[in-house]
């Protein structure tokens, strides 16, 4: 889905501006000044998106030696149409490849489906992230029956975590600075969830004590641009200084114990007029040092996460 800024018609504006004399007005400088509402909510229409995650671990000498990639494709039903008092998101498929090995799918989350709920401070009343349910997650297996590592069942529940962090920055934040207090181009805010921390344990995936610490969290308004013939809002978000612990029990008495630092960042694609995600991307660099019983030495190790979500909803379901 290829994306065209307004760069090259402000420069067409400029020239313009240039022959025709100062006292024309540049309309696309007029646009670029206006004030822009960013706090309304989403439209209550159906949505399906598909999103792509892709874990490359690099070597100290900077190579890659190996990269997983997870594949989601969700659907979105409005409260009204589910009947429920909130949002409806289905899982219509997960893929997996991990490393060289080949793609596959993981049965048991096609169709699984859940009421998504805006949560207070990024959690809901039983400590869950975002309020995602657990439950899915624990023991899985591959269309093959053969058992998804802890670790990499870990960044499939992460994956759903990721899909609604970036409509959490697209949304207004109704407990403090939020992307509502974006009005125009080059404006920037810090987030009221700076510096907050969730908690990461996923019962069977990872202990109790996992953690994920945000950093300063800012918001940024770019610009505007077209996505598949959309008018859309670039809002860029970053969060630099994250940190991380992540404790695994691969037996009952041995503890696997992972601390690092994360630096994450990117865009959000919304729709200026119906609020919606219509493109969203993430880098995240995350270096880490993982302690394990009985091994002398800490194991290092480097990351680099790359997400790219696309709003893939037919025009008429628009």
């Amino acid at each position: 889905m290829r994306i065209r800024t307004v760069l090259s018609a402000l420069a067409l504006g400029c020239l313009g501006a240039a022959l025709l004399g100062a006292q024309t007005r540049d309309p696309v400088a007029a646009a670029l000044r206006q004030s822009f509402d960013l706090s309304r909510l989403h439209t209550a229409q159906p949505q399906r998106f598909v999103m792509e995650s892709r874990m490359a671990m690099h070597a100290p000498d900077g190579s890659i030696t190996s990269t997983d990639v997870y594949r989601l494709t969700m659907e979105s039903t409005p409260a009204a149409m589910a009947g429920t008092d909130g949002e409806r998101y289905t899982c219509v498929g997960f893929t997996v490849q991990l490393g060289s090995g080949p793609e596959v799918s993981i049965p048991s989350l096609k169709g699984w489906s859940y009421v998504y709920r805006h949560v207070a401070g990024g959690a809901d009343a039983e400590g869950r992230t975002l309020g995602i349910p657990h439950e899915p997650f624990v023991n899985l297996v591959d269309e093959n029956g053969k058992a998804i590592p802890a670790g990499n069942a870990y960044h499939v529940y992460n994956a759903f975590i990721d899909f609604h962090s970036f409509f959490f920055f697209a949304e207004r934040n109704m407990r403090g600075a939020g992307i509502q207090d974006l009005r125009s181009i080059g404006q920037k805010v810090t987030l009221a969830s700076a510096g907050s921390t969730a908690a990461t344990n996923v019962e069977g995936v990872t202990g109790d004590g996992s953690s994920f610490k945000n950093g300063e969290m800012t918001l940024e308004l770019k610009g505007l641009g077209l996505i598949g013939g959309h008018s859309c809002a670039i809002v860029g978000f970053d969060s630099g200084n994250s940190s991380f612990l992540m404790i695994m029990k691969p037996a009952p008495t041995v503890e696997v114990r992972t601390v690092g630092s994360s630096h994450y960042h990117g865009d959000l694609f919304v729709d200026l007029e119906t609020k919606w995600v219509e493109k969203a991307t993430l880098t995240e660099m995350v270096i880490s040092e993982t302690t394990v019983p009985g091994v002398a030495t800490k194991i290092p190790g480097a990351i680099e996460r790359t997400i790219v979500l696309q709003n893939v909803t037919p025009a008429d379901a628009s």
